[in-house]
C-alpha cells in the first residue's frame, strides 16, 4: 500500500453572514413595537448611543434659561451694574413654574381626573373571589369554594371533578357538590358549570319563565337544537313548532361561555409603518418615524477616543472602538430597514394602484416574486419586510401581506385575487334572505355570473376562513 499526498483546487460558493448582515436581517423582520424595544435595549447597553429626540426637551430649555438668568444676575453684581440686587423676580417665577421649573397652578379644565386614567381589568377569579368574600360561607365551605374558583378555565367551566377537589380538601364529594351549587349562583350566570348543558340550565334557572320547554330542550334535544331540527323536537314533545322556535330563540340569548368577558385580552393597537395618502391626484408614501428613537453617536465618547489614541490606553480604546462599531452598525441597519420598507411599499402601490382607487374588488393576484423582481431583492427579504408591517391607506389599515393573493381563474385568461373572491362571497351572503340562505352550490353559480370559475369546496373553504356558518346553520325560522 502506497500513500500519496496530492493537491487539488475546488471552486465552491459559500454565504458568509457577517455580524452586520445578521443584525440587518434581524431588524428587518421585527415589528414596530419590537424594533422600539430593541433600540431602547441597545441605548441602555451601549453608552456611545444617544437619542437625538431628547435634545430638544422643553424642560431642559426652561432650566437652561433659568441658568442663563442666574449667570446674567451674577455678572451684574460683579460689574457693579444695577443696584446690587437680583433683577429677576424669583417669586413670580416660582409662583408660575414651581421650584423645579415645572408649571403648576394652571389646571386644564378639560383634562379628566387622574383617577379615571388608571384602570385595571378585573379577572374572572377576582370577580368570583369578591363575591365569595361578601357571601356567608363556613371555613370549610370557603376552602372548597376557593378550590372551585381556582380550577375554572377562561370560559368559566370547572376543570376538576368534585371527587378530585374532595380528595384535595379531605372532605366528602357530596359536600363539594353543595358548595358547587352555591358558587354556581354567583355572577356571571352559568359559571362553574361542568359542561354546556349544565351551563345553559343554570342560566335558565335565573330566568323568570313559566314554560318548561327551554329546560327540556337543553336536557334532551341539544343535538336537534344545533341542527335546527325544530319539527323533530315539536313532534317528540307534542307541542307546536312555533313554541319550539320561541324556546330556541330564548336559548340563543344565553351565553355558552360565561367567563369569556373577563378573559378578553387588552386590545393591541396597530401603529402603521407606512402612510399612503392622495395629494393632487397622486399617491404619496411617508414612513412613520413617530416614536422611533433618533440615534446618534455620542460626541463625548468620540473625544475620549481621540484622547485615548494619543495616550495609548489599550483596554479603554478597544472597548470604545467596539461600542462605536456596534452603534454605527445599528444606525446603518435601521436606515437600511426604513429604505427597504419604503421601496417595497412603493412597489406594492404601483402594482395594486386599482385597489387604492376603486377598492377590494380590484385587488390583483400578486406573489412575493412580483415585488422581488421589481425591487431587485430576494423573495425571503420581501417576506421579512411584509411580516408584521402595516400600511395606512385611504381604504383602511392593512398588513403588507394582505396585498399578496393567489389568483382565481375567470372566463378567458384574466385572473382575480382570492381576497376579492372572498369579498364577493361575503357580499352575496350579506344580501341573502335569512329564511332561505344560499348554499355553496348556489354561490358557485352566482360567482359564475361574474365570470369567476371556482369549485364548491373552494367556496366552503373561503366561507370558513371568513367565519361564516353553512346555510343550514344560517337559516332562521322566525
Amino acid at each position: 500500500m502506497v500513500f500519496e499526498l496530492r493537491q487539488s483546487l475546488k471552486l465552491t460558493q459559500q454565504l458568509v453572514m457577517t455580524p452586520q448582515l445578521q443584525q440587518s436581517i434581524k431588524l428587518l423582520q421585527l415589528s414596530r413595537i419590537e424594533l422600539v424595544d430593541a433600540i431602547n435595549q441597545e441605548l441602555e447597553e451601549n453608552p456611545l448611543l444617544e437619542d437625538r429626540s431628547t435634545d430638544t426637551d422643553p424642560e431642559t430649555e426652561i432650566v437652561a434659561k433659568v441658568d442663563d438668568m442666574k449667570v446674567e444676575a451674577t455678572t451684574k453684581e460683579i460689574t457693579g451694574e444695577g443696584d446690587g440686587k437680583e433683577d429677576f423676580d424669583w417669586d413670580s417665577y416660582l409662583e408660575d413654574f414651581g421650584p423645579m421649573g415645572v408649571p403648576h397652578g394652571h389646571e386644564d379644565v378639560d383634562a379628566p381626573p387622574f383617577e379615571s386614567m388608571l384602570t385595571k381589568t378585573s379577572s374572572l377569579s377576582d370577580h368570583l373571589q369578591w363575591q365569595l368574600n361578601l357571601s356567608y360561607f363556613t371555613d370549610a365551605e370557603r376552602r372548597v369554594a376557593v378550590q372551585i374558583i381556582g380550577n375554572l378555565n377562561g370560559d368559566g367551566y370547572l376543570m376538576e371533578t368534585p371527587e378530585d377537589i374532595a380528595t384535595i380538601e379531605n372532605v366528602e364529594p357530596a359536600f363539594v357538590e353543595e358548595v358547587l351549587v352555591k358558587v354556581q349562583q354567583f355572577d356571571p350566570p352559568g359559571v362553574a358549570a361542568r359542561d354546556l348543558k349544565e351551563c345553559l340550565l343554570i342560566q335558565i334557572g335565573f330566568l323568570d319563565i313559566e314554560s318548561l320547554l327551554p329546560e327540556k330542550i337543553v336536557k334532551n334535544y341539544l343535538k336537534d337544537l344545533e341542527t335546527r331540527n325544530y319539527q323533530s323536537i315539536a313532534s317528540k314533545e307534542k307541542v307546536p313548532v312555533s313554541d319550539v322556535e320561541q324556546a330556541a330563540l330564548l336559548i340563543g340569548t344565553l351565553n355558552p361561555k360565561p367567563g369569556s368577558p373577563y378573559n378578553e385580552e387588552r386590545p393591541q393597537y396597530i401603529v402603521p409603518d407606512v402612510f399612503v395618502f392622495k395629494f393632487e391626484d397622486k399617491y404619496r408614501i411617508t414612513l412613520n418615524d413617530d416614536g422611533l428613537p433618533r440615534l446618534k453617536v455620542s460626541n463625548f465618547y468620540k473625544e475620549i477616543l481621540g484622547g485615548i489614541k494619543t495616550n495609548g490606553e489599550g483596554n479603554s480604546k478597544e472597548y470604545i472602538k467596539e461600542k462605536l462599531q456596534s452603534a454605527t452598525w445599528l444606525i446603518k441597519s435601521i436606515e437600511q430597514r426604513q429604505k427597504t420598507i419604503y421601496r417595497v411599499a412603493e412597489s406594492i402601490l404601483d402594482y395594486q394602484i386599482e385597489f387604492f382607487d376603486k377598492g377590494i374588488s380590484y385587488l390583483k393576484p400578486m406573489v412575493l416574486r412580483d415585488i422581488a423582481d421589481d425591487v431587485q431583492m430576494h423573495e425571503s427579504t420581501i417576506s421579512r419586510v411584509t411580516t408584521n408591517k402595516y400600511m395606512h391607506t385611504p381604504r383602511g389599515i392593512f398588513e403588507l401581506k394582505y396585498f399578496f393573493n393567489s389568483g382565481i381563474n375567470r372566463t378567458g385568461d384574466v385572473q382575480i385575487a382570492s381576497q376579492s373572491v372572498k369579498e364577493k362571497i361575503q357580499q352575496i351572503i350579506s344580501g341573502e334572505d335569512n329564511k332561505k340562505p344560499y348554499n355553496d352550490s348556489q354561490i358557485v353559480k352566482m360567482l359564475a355570473v361574474s365570470n369567476i370559475s371556482i369549485a364548491r369546496r373552494t367556496v366552503a373553504k373561503y366561507r370558513d376562513m371568513l367565519g361564516i356558518l353553512p346555510s343550514s346553520k344560517r337559516r332562521k325560522y322566525f
